[in-house]
């Protein structure tokens, strides 16, 4: 992985579309598709890498 601090084009299009679909299933017209989404997003190996990054450098909340 580059810098974890300049992430690509795409990684952010991934996490945009995490964001929107949080957004989306916390709303009160929720769905299911969105959980499933975030699930998928969350598996792919780019997000996987750059949030192993992120908490190597400690900018990102412990995953519990």
């Amino acid at each position: 992985m580059t810098d974890p601090m300049k992430p690509s084009a795409a990684l952010l299009a991934k996490l945009g579309s995490i964001a929107r679909h949080c957004d989306e299933a916390l709303s009160v017209t929720g769905h299911e598709f969105d959980v499933g989404a975030i699930r998928s997003l969350l598996c792919d190996p780019e997000v996987v890498q750059w949030l192993d990054a992120m908490d190597k450098l400690a900018m990102i909340p412990r995953k519990r």
